[in-house]
C-alpha cells in the first residue's frame, strides 16, 4: 500500500528547442530609430516593438511586446504569455501559465514512468494538447491530495525532483521556448515585393517545411547585428581579436567588409605561400629617401583628407535626406502605398537626384511658372515621359500628415480633364509634387492675350471644365472642393483640352458632411462673397468661381479691372448691371458675337447668373451646370430637336434644378483638414 500512497502521477512534455544567445554587442542598433530597446532587464530587438511606431505590423503574427516603459522592473508580455528573453535567431523565451493540476513524483531525477512521463514535442507542430488522468480515479492514493500536474517547460530548465511534490502547486508560471518568424510566405515570394523586411548584408532563410510558412533574416558571413533593421548588419573586424583570423607570424590582418585577409609585414613578401625575408636593398641618398617618403606622406595625407571630407559630406547629405523624408510623411505615405497595393503605380516617391537629373539640377530656363508659393519646372523622366515638377517655397509642418493623405486621394483622379498628379519627392525641406505636363499654357493667357479664341471652342472649353469639377465634386473617391477655381488654374494639352490643376488650396470633404468652416482663401475677383462673409465652405463655392469663369469667356474681360471705370472694375457686378438693364451685348467680347451664336450666348450667360447668386442654395451644381452647357452645344448642332428651347426655360430648368438637390444635412463631425499649400 506504501507504493501506492507514493504513486502520484506528474506528467511532463519536454519542449526541445534550443536556446540560443543574441551574439549581437551592444553597439550594434538592435530596434528602430528612437523607439526603446528595453523593457525592464529584456532587450526587445526589432521586428518586435512596444509602441504602435516600433514594430513590424505583420498581418500573419503579433510582434507587439507590452511593457510598462515607466517601471524599470516591468516584465514584458505577448498576449498573456511572459517573456524573459527575445532572440534575433528566432526564439522567445516565456513563462506560460501551468494548465493542469496534478501532484507528486516519486525518484528524483528519474522521469520514465513511475511517478513521472515525459514526451518531446516534433518539430512544425502548431496545436499540442494533453491530459493527466488516473485509472482508479486515485482511490488508493490517501496522504496527498487526489491530483496531478501536466505542462510543457523547456527542457533544460526542469530537473525532477521530490520536492516537485509541493513546489510545483504553488509555481504559477513555467518557462518555455517559442519559434517566431516573419511573414506567411517563402523567401523567395517575399523577396519581390516591397514589405521584403531582411536588411543590408542579410540573408533569407526559409523555415523547415515542417515548421510552416514564413522566413527569418540572417546577417551575412563576416557581419552581424540585427538583420530585420535597413542597416543592421555591420562589419565584423576580425582583425581586432587575434583568434578571429588566422594571420600568423610576420604577417598583418587586413580588414574587409565582410572578412579579411593576410598581408606580409613591411621587409618580407610571400614566397611559396608564406612571407619571407626582403633581400637588403642598396643604399640609396638618405635625403632622396627622405624627401621621397616626405612627398608620398603629404600626397596620401592630401588624398586621405578629401577622401575622408567627401565621405563624411556625403553621409551627412544622406542622414539629412532622411530626416526631412521622415519630417514630410514619407513613412506614413509608404505605409499608404504598401497597404493598398493599386496605389503603387499611381503614386511614385521620387528621389532629390531623380528630379535634380529631370530637371537639369533646376535650370532656370526649365521654369515654366511662377506663384507666390513657388515654382514649377518643366521635366524629363528617364522614360520620356515630360513632366511639371513644383516646387514649393513653404509648408506647414502640423499639416503634414493631411498633405500626404491628400497626395494618395489626389494620385487616385483619372479625368480627362483633370491634371494628373504623379507623386511626390519628399527629401527636400519642402516636398516637391509631380504632375503630368500641359503644353499649352493657361486659359488665362488665351483669353486676355489677344488670343482670339472661337466661341465654339470656348463653349468646349468651359463644358470640359464644369466636367472635371462636377466629378471632383461627385465622383471621386472622396469628394474634394478646389476653392481656387480660376483661368489660370485651367491648363490646355496641345489639342486645347481644358485641364483642371492646381489643388493647393483644395479641401476633402467626409461623404457624410457637405459644408465645413475654414479660414477663408483663395483668389479675390472669383471668391464666393456667402464663404467669404461665413468662412463656410461648401461644393457652392466652387460654382460661383466658375461663373466667373463664364463671364470671362462671353466678354474677354478680367474679373478685376482697376484701370476701368468705377462702374467696370468688378466684372460680375458690371455683367450682372448689364443683365438686368437689358446690355448684354454691349459687354461680350465683339468677335464672339459676330459668330451667329447670339441665341447660344443669351442662355450661356443666363446659366452664369445663376451660378453668381448670393446664396449657395440657389445655384445649380457642377453636374447641372456640366449637364446645361452640354445640352446648349447639341442643341446647337441640332437646331431641329427643339426650336423652342429658349432661356426662359433654361432658367426654370436651372432653378427646378438647383432647389432639387439641396444638400442633405450631415452633422457628422469627421476630421476636415486644409491641403498644404504649395503654389
Amino acid at each position: 500500500m506504501g507504493f501506492y500512497r507514493m504513486l502520484v502521477q506528474v506528467t511532463w512534455v519536454g519542449v526541445i528547442l534550443s536556446v540560443v544567445m543574441a551574439a549581437a554587442a551592444t553597439e550594434y542598433q538592435v530596434a528602430l530609430p528612437d523607439c526603446p530597446k528595453k523593457c525592464g532587464n529584456v532587450t526587445i530587438p526589432y521586428p518586435f516593438g512596444m509602441t504602435e511606431d516600433c514594430h513590424l505590423n505583420d498581418t500573419a503574427r503579433n510582434f507587439l511586446v507590452k511593457c510598462n516603459l515607466s517601471d524599470p522592473t516591468a516584465q514584458p508580455k505577448i498576449g498573456v504569455l511572459k517573456v524573459t528573453n527575445i532572440s534575433i535567431e528566432g526564439e522567445i523565451n516565456i513563462l506560460k501559465p501551468r494548465n493542469l493540476d496534478s501532484s507528486q513524483n516519486v525518484t528524483d531525477g528519474n522521469c520514465f514512468g513511475i511517478g513521472c512521463c515525459q514526451m518531446k514535442i516534433p518539430e512544425g507542430l502548431k496545436h499540442v494538447s494533453f491530459k493527466a488522468y488516473s485509472f482508479n480515479q486515485y482511490k488508493n492514493v490517501f496522504d496527498f491530495s487526489p491530483c496531478s500536474y501536466a505542462f510543457i517547460i523547456q527542457e533544460d530548465k526542469f530537473k525532477f525532483s521530490k520536492g516537485k511534490l509541493t513546489s510545483l502547486r504553488k509555481t504559477k508560471r513555467l518557462p518555455m521556448v517559442l519559434d517566431w518568424a516573419v511573414g506567411d510566405e517563402r523567401c523567395e515570394a517575399a523577396q519581390k515585393k516591397e514589405n521584403y523586411l531582411c536588411g543590408a548584408n542579410s540573408k533569407c532563410v526559409d523555415l523547415n517545411f515542417t515548421s510552416g510558412p514564413g522566413y527569418r533574416c540572417d546577417c551575412e558571413d563576416g557581419y552581424e547585428g540585427n538583420p530585420y533593421l535597413k542597416d543592421g548588419c555591420q562589419d565584423i573586424n576580425e582583425c581586432e581579436v587575434e583568434k578571429n583570423n588566422t594571420c600568423k607570424s610576420k604577417e598583418k590582418c587586413v580588414n574587409v567588409p565582410g572578412s579579411y585577409h593576410c598581408e606580409c609585414i613591411e621587409g618580407y613578401h610571400l614566397d611559396m605561400e608564406a612571407c619571407v625575408a626582403d633581400q637588403p636593398a642598396r643604399k640609396s641618398s638618405l635625403a632622396i629617401n627622405l624627401s621621397v617618403g616626405v612627398g608620398i606622406g603629404l600626397i596620401v595625407m592630401l588624398i586621405c583628407s578629401s577622401s575622408l571630407y567627401f565621405i563624411v559630406k556625403q553621409r551627412n547629405l544622406i542622414n539629412l535626406r532622411e530626416k526631412f523624408f521622415k519630417q514630410n510623411g514619407g513613412l506614413i505615405l509608404q505605409q499608404l502605398l504598401s497597404g493598398q497595393e493599386n496605389l503603387t503605380e499611381t503614386a511614385k516617391i521620387f528621389t532629390t537626384e531623380e528630379l535634380k537629373k529631370a530637371t537639369n539640377n533646376y535650370d532656370e530656363t526649365l521654369i515654366i511658372g511662377r506663384g507666390g508659393f513657388g515654382t514649377v519646372y518643366k521635366g524629363f523622366l528617364p522614360d520620356n515621359r515630360i513632366v511639371a515638377i513644383k516646387k514649393s517655397k513653404m509648408v506647414d509642418e502640423n499639416q503634414i500628415e493631411q498633405f500626404i493623405n491628400e497626395i494618395v486621394v489626389l494620385s487616385q483622379i483619372n479625368h480627362r480633364n483633370v491634371v494628373k498628379l504623379l507623386g511626390c519627392c519628399l527629401e527636400n525641406p519642402v516636398p516637391l509634387l509631380v504632375y503630368e505636363f500641359v503644353p499649352n499654357g493657361t486659359l488665362f493667357e488665351y483669353i486676355h492675350n489677344e488670343n482670339k479664341i472661337s466661341w465654339e471652342t470656348r463653349l468646349r472649353i468651359a463644358i470640359e471644365s464644369a466636367e472635371a469639377l462636377s466629378y471632383l465634386h461627385s465622383a471621386a473617391s472622396t469628394p474634394i472642393i478646389h476653392r481656387d477655381v480660376k483661368p489660370s488654374n485651367i491648363l490646355l494639352d496641345s489639342s486645347y483640352t481644358a485641364k483642371v490643376s492646381d489643388f493647393g488650396a483644395s479641401r476633402l470633404i467626409p461623404l457624410d458632411q457637405t459644408e465645413l468652416a475654414t479660414m477663408v482663401q483663395g483668389t479675390i475677383g472669383y471668391l464666393d462673397p456667402e464663404y467669404l462673409q461665413t468662412s463656410q465652405l461648401t461644393d457652392k463655392s466652387d460654382v460661383y468661381s466658375f461663373g466667373v469663369i463664364l463671364v470671362e469667356l462671353l466678354t474677354g474681360r478680367k474679373a478685376l479691372s482697376f484701370d476701368k471705370p468705377e462702374v467696370e472694375r468688378s466684372l460680375v457686378t458690371y455683367f450682372l448691371l448689364s443683365l438686368k438693364e437689358n446690355r448684354l451685348f454691349e459687354v461680350l467680347e465683339k468677335h464672339i458675337t459676330n459668330e451667329g451664336n447670339a441665341k447660344q450666348l443669351k442662355e450661356v450667360a443666363n446659366i452664369a447668373k445663376k451660378c453668381l447668386k448670393l446664396k449657395g442654395e440657389d445655384r445649380p451644381t457642377m453636374k447641372e451646370v456640366a449637364t446645361e452647357l452640354e445640352g446648349l452645344r447639341r442643341m446647337e448642332k441640332h437646331s431641329w430637336v427643339n426650336a423652342d428651347f429658349n432661356s426662359e426655360e433654361t432658367e426654370h430648368l436651372l432653378a427646378r434644378t438647383s432647389n432639387s438637390s439641396k444638400y442633405d444635412v450631415r452633422n457628422n463631425s469627421a476630421d476636415i483638414y486644409d491641403s498644404v499649400n504649395t503654389m
